[in-house]
């Protein structure tokens, strides 16, 4: 007969499996530090030793890192799906910038659809806090917290899905935006007709989300990454156009 005695489960297990549902759902991120030995174990009504079992076995299998005279954290590996070979491809090929683009109009459509539909009233608090936070950095005027903000918004709508696969793969599209490895987000929020677009465009995709509106939602983040996407090419097209007048310049002086 297929049955098996019944036996409790050992506490230091259910450490464990709350600490991986904690970084599966990104709510432990990668990097984070952990509360010190004796705050962790009274959160979690265990004792020391019991959390201290439940470190070494999510270390062992490397969910988490011990850094000496700091503490413990969640490994940072886990905050990308790529290997550094294929970040330093990618950064080297304009293809790779626009394919990327692709990719994010594709799976941020879907999650603005689905955040429409499966996300929390909290849910929705966290994206109108975040665009409300945008709102005041552009009033400030500073590209830097714009370009921040304009990322943590984004992986928001992503996170009130509630799809893991999809938020660690865009987690990692995130970051390697965030290091400038496809384009300097900055420099998009440098000048004031396309700062005040950008802003627009995030506040159609929050008012939709608000709305509930799953195909009016998965139309605003369209819109928007198809504008990225144009205000890019002409970026490169100005530069390659730039390149060349410099070369015919050259030629001129050279001449006389």
């Amino acid at each position: 007969m297929p049955f098996r005695p019944v036996s409790s489960e050992k506490l230091s297990h259910a450490v464990v499996r709350q600490i991986e549902e904690l970084i599966l759902r990104g709510i432990l991120r990668p990097g984070e530090r952990l509360p010190a030995e004796r705050e962790l174990s009274e959160r979690l009504g265990v004792s020391r030793p019991s959390l201290r079992e439940a470190v070494a076995d999510l270390q062992e299998r490397d969910l988490l890192v011990s850094r000496a005279g700091a503490g413990i954290f969640v490994t940072e590996a886990l905050g990308s799906a790529f290997s550094d070979t294929l970040v330093q491809l990618f950064a080297r090929h304009d293809e790779a910038i626009f394919d990327y683009l692709d990719f994010r109009r594709d799976m941020e459509g879907i999650a603005a659809q689905r955040a429409a539909i499966n996300g929390t009233e909290t849910d929705l608090r966290v994206i109108d806090e975040l665009f409300r936070q945008m709102e005041a950095a552009h009033q400030k005027r500073n590209p830097a917290d714009e370009a921040h903000l304009d990322a943590d918004f984004h992986l928001a709508i992503v996170e009130a899905s509630h799809n893991v696969m999809m938020l660690h793969m865009m987690r990692s599209m995130y970051q390697l935006l965030r290091e400038g490895v496809f384009y300097n987000r900055q420099v998009m929020f440098k000048q004031r007709t396309t700062r005040e677009a950008l802003l627009d465009q995030h506040r159609a995709i929050n008012a939709a989300l608000q709305a509930r509106d799953p195909a009016a939602a998965h139309a605003a983040v369209d819109r928007h990454l198809a504008y990225v996407e144009e205000a890019l090419a002409a970026d490169r097209r100005a530069e390659r156009d730039e390149d060349i007048a410099r070369q015919r310049l050259e030629r001129i002086v050279s001449r006389g």
